[in-house]
């Protein structure tokens, strides 16, 4: 029974040393999901074509909303609205820098399904992995 023990001893010894022991947990750090972002299909878009309230690319013109000599977008007179009204709807947060980030400033990507992403410069957004293109327009 002694010989028995040793052997099972040593052959689970074995086969947990071919396996390297433990195995290592690496967890996702946000540079790791950042790099996921083209995969994510991110396209540059026109900030006139963008519902800032909806965080939204439309395709098409929207309505323009000045405001201290900046401009922002909406979609219908509810969102006119409300980016006059409310400072959170002409604000958002750079997602890799987490800085703050006026709308009307923002270089501005698009997922395929039409939700946006505002960044704090186009370097910040290539850097996040969306792609350059020509034809990107700021909010002046």
């Amino acid at each position: 029974m002694k010989t028995f023990k040793v052997v099972l001893i040593a052959m689970l010894t074995v086969v947990a040393i071919g396996f390297g022991g433990v195995v290592p947990f690496t967890p996702q750090t946000d540079a790791m999901a950042d790099s996921k972002a083209e995969a994510l299909g991110l396209k540059p878009v026109k900030t006139a074509e963008v519902c800032m309230v909806n965080n939204a690319f439309m395709g098409k013109a929207q309505i323009p909303v000045k405001i201290n000599g900046k401009t922002y977008y909406g979609c219908c007179k509810n969102c006119a609205k409300r980016l006059k009204g409310e400072r959170s709807a002409r604000y958002s947060k750079d997602p890799l820098t987490g800085k703050e980030v006026d709308k009307a400033a923002a270089f501005i990507a698009a997922k395929p399904d039409g939700d946006v992403l505002y960044f704090e410069s186009e370097e910040t957004a290539h850097n996040y992995g969306v792609e350059s293109e020509e034809g990107q327009t700021h909010g002046h």
